[in-house]
Formats: structure tokens, C-alpha cells, sequence
């Protein structure tokens, strides 16, 4: 069980010619990058945005001038702050920054970033632990997706409760083990897109400039995707990241094919959004139940993300779907799908509607996290000086 804190809210401050933002660096899962306190951040959008971006270090390939990892999945950032609404704990707004993009989208969301808001919110005093495990509930902002996360905060030598990070937990496309922290999303169908699946059809046979008829499945169970199979693009769905970035004829049937199918998904022009993400499958080939390659649209992730689990997973419990037609049999009203991905393999289990077995009604999984560094972020006042009476801190 957890107790909601009102936690004194850290302040913002100059540091010599810049601005000092109080932040955590953190894992989530297998993407990484800065938490902050979100009421700490300008309440107008465009300089919020303004001050992310020049702390990632965007727009730049190698993000030098910045925290941003110089790949999608650590140009990431998570706002969190006390819950606002009934029955919600804590709410967190997913940030994506591109390296080399200048604009920040909050449209989507990222079920790896979200394993490190509860432990975030517990650092910070936003959420006091009183017992061997903490959970609370978490409302993600962008699409108001609802969570119950759990964490291991034992106590310490002095009675006062931590979150746990070491532990046995193991994720593919993190080394080693960590402290489980347990995620159950609860009704995440339509997330984006409105609908789990957005056109009212478990398949649907898209014309692609260049390429001609698709077969795709469109669907959203909390990250809106377009699942393919990867022969009809002509690939196998067992490249390597590195091969399919490399091949940049798939990329342009890719990124096609995802114009065209976002048009279908009621998304509008999706050139410059990071959705819907796009999902090669083909049959399983180490047990699993069905493997995969996904791209956050352009880049070929190095695993999967959670949400693109979800809803892959979920699509091979549809009758009629792409997924389904390659994976290997699912069935029951609690299947646990494997997932397969370059780094290893994803499990998600899942609560299908006996009485409607196309409806998804939860999903859970594990991820691990972790905090990297405490301290202050860094942004010259140039982009934001939010007191400019306040008396500087001592460099």
C-alpha cells in the first residue's frame, strides 16, 4: 500500500548563466532518460518544449550539447507530478524527442518509461511507501491510459522505506537483474486511435504508392500500430536492427506503407508524428509465439516497446488478423503471449472477454528500472530564465 504525500515541490534556480532544474536520470524498462517534477516546467507548451529539447540536446545526431542518448529510445523524458483526478496517485506525461528533430511529441505513450514513474514518484516524496510493497495507480496524460504499478520498497537500517532496485527480475535488452516492478494496464483499447481496432476490421488490404495491395491490421490496445507481415515487404522478420536501418528500400515501403495506413486510422498526416509504430511479424522461432521487428516509425527498435507488446500480443488473439495467420496458437481467456524481438523475448498476459473474445479487457507485464543520477538539470537561461529576481545558487 502507498500513502499520497504532499511533498514540498523543489524549486527551479539559476546556476551562474544557466538554469538548474532538479532531476532524476532513470531506466524504464529498455529506454532511458530524465523525470522531472512537471510543476517545476513552464506551463506554456512551446517553452516547455523549448527548455526539453535543449536539455536532450535536440536538434543535434549526437545530441552532444545535451542528456539525449543519440537514439529514440534515450531521447525520452518523463514528467510526473502528484494525481489530480479520483482514484488516480500519481499522472506523468510521456515526452518523445527525436535526436535530430526539433519538436517534442506527447501524443503517444511508453510503457518502458513507465516503469520508472512510481519509483520516480517515491524518490521524490510524491508517494510514501508503508509496507514491503508499494502500488499506486498511475494516469498517463497523453492518452489517459491507467495503470496499477507495484515496486518492492523494504525498509532500512533505519526504518525508512526505499524503492528496491537490485533484485532477480530479468528483461531482455537490459544486462543483468533487477527489482521487478509489476504493470497492469487497464482498458488501454483505443488509446490513440479511438477504437482497438480503428477501421472496425481485424485486416484490412491498404494500396501502397510503390508497392501495391498490403495486407495490414490496424489496431491500438495502447499503442497504435500496423502489423505487416514482413515477406510482403520483402524481408524475413528475423534481420537484425542493424540490417533493416542499413536496407533503406524496406524503410521506404515502411514509411509508406505507415502514410497510408495512418490516413486509414483516422490519424490524418502522420509524416511527423512518432505513430503508429510499425510492426514486421513472421512465426516464432525460439518457442515464443510470434516474432517481430518494430520501428519507432524509422528506426528499428533494438527490442520492443511495452505498449507495441501489448497490442502485438493482443492482435494474435483476434481471429482474422495478420498476427494471428503467423503465430503460433494462442487460446484460453488468460493466454500469455511471448513476444519475440531482436534482443530476446516479451511476455504479456492478457484478460480476453469470455463472452466477446475481441475484447482485450487487461494486460500485465514486468519491467525492471532504475535510478542512474540525482542533481540538476542544466539549460542555459537564454532558453529559460523562470526567476530572474531569484538569488543564484552558488556554482
Amino acid at each position: 500500500m502507498s500513502a499520497v504525500a504532499a511533498a514540498r515541490v523543489p524549486e527551479v534556480a539559476r546556476r551562474g548563466s544557466q538554469t538548474a532544474i532538479p532531476c532524476l536520470l532513470m531506466r524504464g524498462g529498455t529506454s532511458r532518460g530524465p523525470f522531472l517534477d512537471a510543476r517545476l516546467l513552464p506551463a506554456d507548451p512551446a517553452l516547455r518544449d523549448a527548455v526539453l529539447l535543449a536539455a536532450m540536446g535536440s536538434p543535434d545526431p549526437r545530441q552532444i550539447d545535451g542528456v539525449g542518448g543519440a537514439h529514440p529510445l534515450t531521447s525520452k523524458i518523463g514528467l510526473v507530478r502528484p494525481g489530480t483526478e479520483p482514484g488516480v496517485d500519481v499522472e506523468w506525461t510521456f515526452a518523445q524527442v527525436q535526436p535530430d528533430g526539433d519538436t517534442v511529441d506527447t501524443s503517444a505513450n511508453c510503457g518502458n518509461m513507465l516503469a520508472a514513474v512510481l519509483p520516480f514518484a517515491v524518490e521524490t516524496g510524491m508517494v510514501v511507501p508503508t509496507g514491503d510493497r508499494t502500488t499506486a495507480r498511475v494516469l498517463t496524460r497523453n492518452t489517459g491510459m491507467v495503470a496499477e504499478i507495484t515496486v518492492a520498497t523494504p525498509a532500512g537500517a533505519n526504518g525508512t522505506r526505499h524503492v528496491a532496485y537490485d533484485g532477480a527480475a530479468r528483461i531482455d535488452g537490459v544486462p543483468g537483474t533487477a527489482a521487478p516492478v509489476e504493470i497492469g494496464f487497464l482498458e488501454t483499447a483505443g488509446s490513440v486511435a479511438g477504437a482497438l481496432l480503428p477501421t472496425g476490421r481485424a485486416r484490412d488490404t491498404v494500396e501502397v504508392p510503390g508497392v501495391g495491395a498490403v495486407d495490414v491490421t490496424l489496431i491500438d490496445n495502447g499503442q497504435p500500430l500496423v502489423i505487416v507481415e514482413a515477406a510482403r515487404l520483402g524481408a524475413t522478420g528475423y534481420e537484425s536492427p542493424a540490417e533493416i536501418d542499413a536496407d533503406e528500400t524496406l524503410k521506404a515501403r515502411v514509411e509508406a506503407l505507415r502514410l497510408v495506413c495512418g490516413e486509414a486510422m483516422g490519424l490524418g498526416d502522420v509524416g511527423g508524428r512518432n505513430y503508429p509504430k510499425m510492426t514486421l511479424v513472421a512465426p516464432p522461432r525460439h518457442g515464443g509465439t510470434l516474432t517481430t521487428r518494430s520501428l519507432i516509425p524509422r528506426v528499428c527498435h533494438q527490442s520492443i516497446g511495452v505498449l507495441a507488446a501489448v497490442t502485438a500480443a493482443t492482435a494474435c488473439v483476434i481471429e482474422g488478423t495478420v498476427a494471428r495467420d503467423v503465430a503460433a496458437g494462442v487460446s484460453g481467456t488468460e493466454p500469455t503471449v511471448s513476444v519475440e524481438h531482436p534482443s530476446g523475448e516479451f511476455g504479456v498476459t492478457l484478460g480476453v472477454d469470455p463472452a466477446d473474445p475481441q475484447r482485450v479487457t487487461r494486460s500485465a507485464l514486468l519491467r525492471t528500472a532504475r535510478l542512474l543520477m540525482a542533481g540538476d538539470l542544466l539549460v542555459p537561461r537564454s532558453v529559460w530564465d523562470p526567476a530572474p529576481a531569484r538569488q543564484e545558487k552558488l556554482a
